[in-house]
C-alpha cells in the first residue's frame, strides 16, 4: 500500500496536512514556529521518500542505522540496544547556529582559561573566585597533575555541551561533558541513517557537514603531536562501555587505532602499542576512559584497564592525551554557579549562552538561597557522587518527595551543604518527533561538540544532536536520557560544497601497506576464526548423527558402534553429557544438548557461537557490517532440530564466504584464516583417528567423508565404493582438497611466511620452526601409515603451533618490552 500511495501522493499536500495536524496541538514555542519554510520542505522530502505513512519513515530510518552498525548498550547489561532515531531531524538556521557556535566556542575558551589556572599558578582560588573547597571536593581534581603542562599546550581538544531552547528561544548550558564526550560518532550516524532515508534534503536545504568538523580535530590532534605523521588512537576501556560501538565507528571514520590499555605500554617515557610487527610509538591517544583509570601507578592502583606509565610519558611531553586528566573537574554542577562571574573576570564579557541559574550549597548565602526555595529548585549533587539524600544520584524537585524522603534529603543537606546544588528547572521548547503514524511534539536537548584545529583555535560541529523525551512535560528535569534522538541539521540560503573527510586525492600517496595491526586484534582474528570453525566442526558432527548423509542409506542407518563413535566426539568436546543409550529420542536429546544448550557448562554450539560473537564485538571497526550483522543474529528457533541445524550450517558458510571473498589480504585476515586452519586441522585430524584407523568399516569411512566434507569429492573420484586408503588420503593427504589436513599445513606455513618477522638475521622463528616440523610430518605420511600415533602427532604438533603462535604475535602484559629484537618505530 505504502508505495502505491507514494506514486499517487502529492508531497507538498501531505506535508501541509501533517504540518496543519501538528500545529493544532504543539504547545507554544515548538521549533517549528521559527522556521516553517524550511520545516515544509524537509516534510515534503519526507512525503516524497516514504508516502503518507509516518509509522514506515520512523521503521525506515531505524533500519538504516542498524544497517549502519549504531548501537549502545545501558550500563548493567550484556546486549546491545538499536540506536533510536527519529525520521525529523531538527531543523537549524545559520543565524540562529551562528549564535549558538560563538557561545560553545567562548565557552571552551573560557573552561580552557580556567584549567590552565587550577593545574598552574592557581590564582582563581588564591584570590577567591572560585572556592578551594569546590576544586578540593572534586573527585576530578588529580592533585598530581598540579604543575604539569600538557603537551601541545592545551587541556582540552574535544569538548561537548547538552543546550537547552526554551519556550521563547532562548538557549542555555545544561551540563558541560569534558571528561570523555560521547555522541559525536551518534550524530554522525544519525546524519547518515537520515540521508539515505530522505535524499534530497541535503541539497534542498543546504545542510551544513560533518565531514569538515571531524577533518578539523584529526588535523588538530596531528599538530599537537611532536613527529609530523603521528601515530594517534582511540583509548577505549573495551567492548562493554555503553558507547563502544560509537567509538568504533569514529576510529574507522577518522583513521584512528582503536586500542586498549592492555594494547598500550610504556617504555623510557614514550608511550608504544604492541603490533604483531613489535612496539610502534604512538604520539596521542583520544581518551574514552574515565581519567582515574588511565594511569594505574599515578591515579588508580586497581585499575586494570589503564597504562602503567602514561603519565610520566605526558609529562615527559613524548604524548598527548585528550582531553588531558583532570579536565572533568570543570564537570561538576557546583562549578555552573561560578561560570558567568568567572567569564566577566578572564573574558571581559558575559557569557554568550548562559548556564541555568545554579547555586553551590557550599557557600552560606546560596545555602540559605536554597532552603529559602528548596520546593520551587531542583535540587542536584554537587559532585558526581550520590549523596546520602540523593542515594540514586538524581536531582529532584523536593516537593515531589514522599515526606520522609524530603526530611532525609534537608537533614543532610544541614549535614552536608557541600554536597548540593540548586538549580532552576528551566522549561524546554518542543520539537515533532513520529509516534505510531502522527507528528506529536516532544521536548528535547541539544548535544553540540567543539574541537580544537591545527591552529590551535575552535571549530563547532554544525548540527550534533538532539535527545527527545519520551513525555509531553517540558521541564528539562523531566527528559532523563531521552526515547530518541533525532539529527540536527544547520540549513542556509548557500549551497555547501560536498566536502569529504578523505584529504585532496593528489596529496595523498599510494600505499598498499594496510597499516598498524595491535596485538590484541590479532589475537581476537585468529581466535575469531578458530571459534567459527569450532563451531560449524561440531554441527557437522551433529547432523552425521541426525542422520544427514548424503547417500541415500546412511545416516539412520549407521552402525551402533560408528553411531558411538559420533557421540564421543561430542562428549569429548564438553558438548553435552554422555546420553544413556544409543537410542533415537536419547541421541536427538544429546544433539538438542550439544547445538542448542547454553547453559549448564556445555560448550555447545550456541555457546560457542556466543564465544565467537564476543571476540567479534572486540574488533568491531575491523569488521564488515555483513560479518558483525551474521555474527549477532540469533539462534534459529522454527522448524525441526535438523532443519535449525542446516540453517546454522548455511551461516556459518556465509561468514567462511565473507572471510575469504571479502576481506583483504592484510595480516588481519592472515591470522583469522590460520584460526580456521589449525581448528579445522585438528578436527579432521580427530575424525580421521577415530574412523579411518584400525578396522574401519563402511560406515565409519562413509561417515568420515560426511564430517570432512568430502562425499561428493570422493564418489566422482572413485566409481568403486568405499575402501580405507583412497577415504583417507583424500581427507588426510591430499593438498588440492580444501578440507584436507595436507591443505591447511600448506596454507598455514604460507601465512606464517607472509608475516613479519623480528630478527633480520634470517633465521627461522619459533612459528616458523613449529610450521615446518608439522609439514615434514605430514607431507611424508601416507595413507597405509598413517596410523593413530602419527595422528595424535599432528594434533600434539598443531597445539604447540598454536601456543608459538600465540607467543610471538599475541603480546601480552607480562611480555619482557625488551625482548629480543622487538622493533621500536
Amino acid at each position: 500500500m505504502a508505495t502505491v500511495s507514494t506514486a499517487i501522493l502529492d508531497p507538498a499536500l501531505q506535508a501541509a496536512r501533517w504540518i496543519a495536524d501538528y500545529c493544532r496541538d504543539h504547545p507554544k514555542g515548538d521549533v517549528m514556529d521559527a522556521g516553517g519554510d524550511a520545516w515544509a520542505s524537509m516534510l515534503e522530502e519526507l512525503a516524497g521518500a516514504v508516502g503518507d505513512d509516518l509509522g514506515h519513515a520512523r521503521e525506515r530510518v531505524q533500519r538504516q542505522a542498524e544497517d549502519i552498525g549504531t548501537g549502545f548498550r545501558i550500563i548493567g547489561e550484556s546486549e546491545e540496544r538499536p540506536w533510536p532515531v527519529s525520521p525529523v531531524p531538527l531543523l537549524i538556521d545559520e543565524a540562529e547556529w551562528a549564535a549558538i557556535a560563538a557561545g560553545v566556542e567562548q565557552r571552551a575558551v573560557l573552561m580552557e582559561m580556567i584549567l590552565a589556572d587550577l593545574y598552574g599558578p592557581g590564582n582563581l582560588t588564591a584570590g577567591g573566585s572560585i572556592p578551594a573547597a569546590l576544586v578540593n571536593g572534586s573527585p576530578f581534581f588529580l592533585r598530581p597533575l598540579v604543575g604539569l603542562e600538557p603537551p601541545g599546550g592545551h587541556h582540552l581538544h574535544f569538548v561537548a555541551m547538552d543546550l537547552g531552547r526554551g519556550p521563547g528561544g532562548e538557549w542555555r548550558v545544561l551540563a558541560d561533558h569534558l571528561r570523555a564526550p560521547a555522541g559525536a560518532g551518534y550524530a554522525l550516524e544519525n546524519r547518515l541513517a537520515v540521508s539515505r532515508t530522505i535524499g534530497g534534503l541535503q541539497t534542498r536545504l543546504n545542510i551544513q557537514r560533518h565531514a569538515p568538523f571531524f577533518a578539523d580535530f584529526r588535523a588538530g590532534l596531528a599538530a599537537a603531536c611532536k613527529r609530523t605523521e603521528p601515530r594517534i588512537g582511540l583509548l577505549t576501556p573495551g567492548r562493554y562501555n555503553p558507547s563502544y560501538t560509537e567509538q568504533a565507528h569514529l576510529a574507522r571514520y577518522l583513521g584512528l587505532l582503536l586500542v586498549e590499555g592492555a594494547d598500550l605500554a610504556v617504555l623510557e617515557d614514550k608511550l608504544y602499542i604492541r603490533t604483531i610487527a613489535g612496539l610502534k610509538r604512538v604520539d596521542a591517544l583520544w581518551r574514552r576512559i574515565d581519567p582515574r583509570l588511565i594511569d594505574p601507578l599515578a591515579f588508580d592502583s586497581h585499575s586494570t584497564i589503564g597504562v602503567a606509565g602514561l603519565i610520566d610519558a605526558m609529562a615527559a611531553g613524548n604524548v598527548v592525551v585528550s582531553n588531558a586528566p583532570g579536565s572533568a573537574v570543570l564537570e561538576s554542577p557546583a562549578f555552573e554557579a561560578f561560570m558567568p562571574r568567572l567569564a566577566r573576570e578572564l573574558l571581559g564579557a558575559p557569557l554568550k549562552i548562559p548556564n541555568i541559574a545554579t547555586w553551590w550549597c557550599g557557600q552560606d548565602a546560596a545555602q540559605a538561597h536554597v532552603a529559602a526555595h528548596v520546593d520551587s529548585l531542583l535540587i542536584g549533587p554537587a559532585f558526581t557522587a550520590a549523596p546520602l539524600g540523593l542515594p540514586d544520584g538524581k536531582p529532584v524537585m523536593a516537593g515531589d518527595l514522599s515526606p520522609e524522603d524530603r526530611a532525609a534529603l534537608l537533614a543532610d543537606m544541614v549535614r552536608r551543604p557541600q554536597d548540593y546544588v540548586g538549580q532552576e528547572n528551566v522549561r524546554l521548547s518542543t520539537m515533532p518527533v513520529v509516534t505510531e503514524d502522527r507528528l506529536v511534539a516532544r521536548p528535547f536537548t541539544l548535544r553540540v561538540f567543539a574541537a580544537r584545529c591545527a591552529n590551535g583555535g575552535w571549530t563547532v560541529m554544525p548540527g550534533g544532536f538532539a535527545r527527545i523525551g519520551e513525555h509531553p512535560d517540558p521541564r528539562a528535569s523531566m527528559i532523563g536520557e531521552g526515547s530518541w534522538s533525532a539529527d540536527v541539521a544547520v540549513f542556509g540560503d548557500t549551497p555547501v560544497a560536498p566536502v569529504s573527510l578523505l584529504p585532496d586525492a593528489a596529496a595523498v600517496n599510494i600505499r598498499r601497506n594496510p597499516g598498524t595491526l595491535p596485538s590484541r586484534v590479532a589475537d581476537n582474528f585468529y581466535w575469531l576464526g578458530r571459534y567459527l570453525e569450532r563451531g560449524e566442526a561440531l554441527l557437522s558432527v551433529i547432523r552425521v548423527m541426525l542422520g544427514n548423509s548424503i547417500t541415500a542409506d546412511a545416516g539412520a542407518a549407521l552402525a551402533p558402534d560408528t553411531i558411538a563413535r559420533l557421540v564421543g566426539i561430542i562428549v569429548e568436546d564438553g558438548a553435552a553429557p554422555r546420553p544413556p543409550s544409543l537410542r533415537r529420542t536419547d541421541l536427538i536429546t544429546l544433539a538438542r544438548t550439544a547445538m542448542e544448550e547454553g547453559e549448564g557448562g556445555w560448550n555447545s554450539v550456541r555457546a560457542i557461537n556466543r564465544t565467537a560473537r564476543a571476540i567479534g564485538a572486540g574488533s568491531r571497526d575491523r569488521l564488515s557490517a555483513d560479518m558483525t550483522r551474521l555474527l549477532d543474529a540469533p539462534a534459529p528457533a522454527g522448524g525441526a532440530l535438523l532443519d535449525r541445524a542446516g540453517s546454522l550450517q548455511r551461516r556459518f558458510a556465509a561468514l567462511a564466504g565473507l572471510s575469504t571473498e571479502h576481506m583483504g589480504r592484510t595480516d588481519a585476515w592472515r591470522f583469522h584464516d590460520l584460526g580456521r586452519r589449525i581448528e579445522r586441522a585438528t578436527a579432521v585430524a580427530r575424525a580421521v583417528r577415530v574412523f579411518g584407523c584400525g578396522a574401519a568399516t563402511a560406515d565409519d569411512l562413509s561417515t568420515l567423508l560426511d564430517v570432512a566434507d568430502s562425499q561428493i569429492s570422493y564418489r566422482q573420484r572413485y566409481l568403486g565404493g568405499l575402501a580405507h586408503d583412497p577415504v583417507v588420503d583424500l581427507v588426510a593427504l591430499d593438498p588440492g582438497n580444501p578440507r584436507a589436513i595436507a591443505y591447511q599445513v600448506a596454507a598455514i606455513s604460507q601465512h606464517l611466511r607472509e608475516l613479519p618477522v623480528l630478527a633480520d638475521d634470517g633465521m627461522a622463528e619459533a612459528q616458523q620452526v613449529e610450521a615446518t616440523a608439522l609439514a615434514a610430518l605430514v607431507s611424508t605420511a601416507t595413507a597405509a601409515t598413517l596410523d593413530e600415533a602419527r595422528l595424535r602427532e599432528i594434533e600434539r604438533r598443531l597445539s604447540r603451533l598454536s601456543e608459538a603462535i600465540a607467543r610471538r604475535y599475541f603480546l601480552q602484559g607480562g611480555e619482557p618490552l625488551r625482548a629480543g629484537g622487538l622493533t621500536l618505530a
